[in-house]
């Protein structure tokens, strides 16, 4: 079952802030309020990830919005699953991830950048990070 983690239901959160700032320092923004409602929730029941199926339309809305400002893939174009390792030295994906990487759900994909992030040995995160921050810049741009 695909869920959303909570550290990318904070992030979302402050994207809106940005894009929608309070006039007041109190009112929210629909999308602001509707994320904090399931934020509130997860961090009362002591959640780390929320559930796609049930998750409210508002809420989710707003947590594509700015999954759409994120990167869509982790790669930086050496990937040696082509070449038979289990796991891109370049990206960290494994084969199926590469392989189904446009077949994915948003939730599935935000998943997959969680886990290569934690572990972050991927030449994505050290040898290359220059490469995949050109990447970022070039895509935030156009």
């Amino acid at each position: 079952m695909s869920g959303i983690h909570i550290t990318d239901i904070e992030a979302a959160i402050n994207f809106w802030r940005d894009k929608k700032p309070s006039p007041d320092g109190v009112t929210l923004a629909p999308e602001i309020r509707a994320l904090a409602q399931v934020y509130a929730l997860m961090v009362y029941h002591h959640e780390d990830v929320a559930a796609v199926k049930g998750f409210p339309v508002k809420a989710y809305d707003a947590w594509l919005t700015w999954y759409h400002s994120t990167p869509d893939t982790p790669c930086i174009a050496i990937c040696s699953t082509s070449q038979g390792d289990p796991e891109c030295k370049g990206c960290g994906r494994t084969f199926d991830e590469v392989q189904y990487w446009t077949e994915m759900s948003p939730a599935d994909k935000r998943s997959t950048w969680r886990r290569i992030r934690i572990i972050g040995t991927s030449w994505r995160f050290n040898k290359y990070a220059e490469r995949a921050a050109e990447n970022a810049g070039a895509r935030a741009a156009s």
